[in-house]
């Protein structure tokens, strides 16, 4: 009886010690000397309302579009995790400067000025700016006239730029649908916005206005961005993703789906 006893015992501390010993790898794997972890899923925020680079689906309730797809198709390409905020595209800047974003992807044009607080990809797309108004004016009509800008954009740099030269003084909005509505209701004669986005807008339909100037002004490419100094890692995975879907035709597909 004792003899069965001691067995039994010896059988409970080997099975405790082994419990005990799985508890502590809960987790992690390991080989060798190394432990896995799991992989960083990097935040990148948008903006929210800049057609046809990133807007909402009213169908299925997603954001879609230019900027969208090319993230979806790079992170595919390399390998890595996202999770998208589109939050506006003052909003994205903030975020990625305070380090609450990783990267931004929102139709930004790489210039000297935003060189200075991001380091950009390569651009993936090359836009300029334009004047539009309702249909029968002319620049001329500027002069003592308040035009619409959105916050933090070429648009509203360049409008900086020549205002002197128009006469006109500015108005400042959060977003393309507020300036569009602006000039619709008289508020503002004219706004600037970037070629591809608004040709869109007038193209489909959305908008009922009409662009002034012959030819894009100011035109640079549009970049992905990390805050300057940071994330290196990410930048040169973009990097390396927009570079394979330029060269397999993926980046083209991309575009002609939009009507470029």
């Amino acid at each position: 009886m004792k003899k069965v006893l001691a067995l039994t015992l010896a059988i409970v501390m080997v099975a405790s010690i082994a419990l005990f010993a799985g508890c502590g790898e809960t987790g992690t794997t390991s080989s060798g000397s190394d432990t896995k972890t799991e992989a960083k899923t990097y935040v990148i925020y948008s903006d929210n309302a800049f057609a046809p680079f990133e807007y909402l689906d009213t169908k299925t309730k997603k954001y879609v579009g230019v900027d969208m797809d090319i993230m979806e198709a790079v992170a595919k390409d390399q390998g890595f995790e996202y999770e998208m905020h589109n939050e506006g595209f003052d909003a994205s800047m903030g975020a990625v400067q305070s380090g609450q974003a990783d990267g931004m992807i929102a139709g930004m044009t790489i210039n000297d000025e935003r060189k200075k607080t991001f380091d950009f990809s390569e651009p993936y797309f090359d836009d300029g700016q334009v004047i539009v108004a309702k249909k029968g004016t002319t620049l001329d009509d500027l002069k003592g006239k308040t035009v619409a800008v959105k916050n933090g954009t070429a648009g509203k740099d360049y409008a900086e730029e020549v205002k002197d030269q128009y006469g006109y003084t500015i108005n400042y909005y959060k977003d393309s649908p507020s300036m569009y509505q602006a000039v619709k209701t008289g508020i503002d004669v004219a706004c600037f916005e970037d070629f591809s986005v608004i040709g869109y807008s007038i193209k489909t339909g959305e908008v009922d206005l009409e662009i002034l100037n012959d030819e894009p002004f100011n035109v640079k490419g549009y970049g992905f961005a990390v805050k300057k100094g940071k994330n290196a890692e990410l930048l040169k995975m973009f990097d390396a993703g927009l570079k394979n879907i330029k060269d397999n035709g993926k980046l083209k597909e991309i575009l002609a789906k939009y009507g470029y």
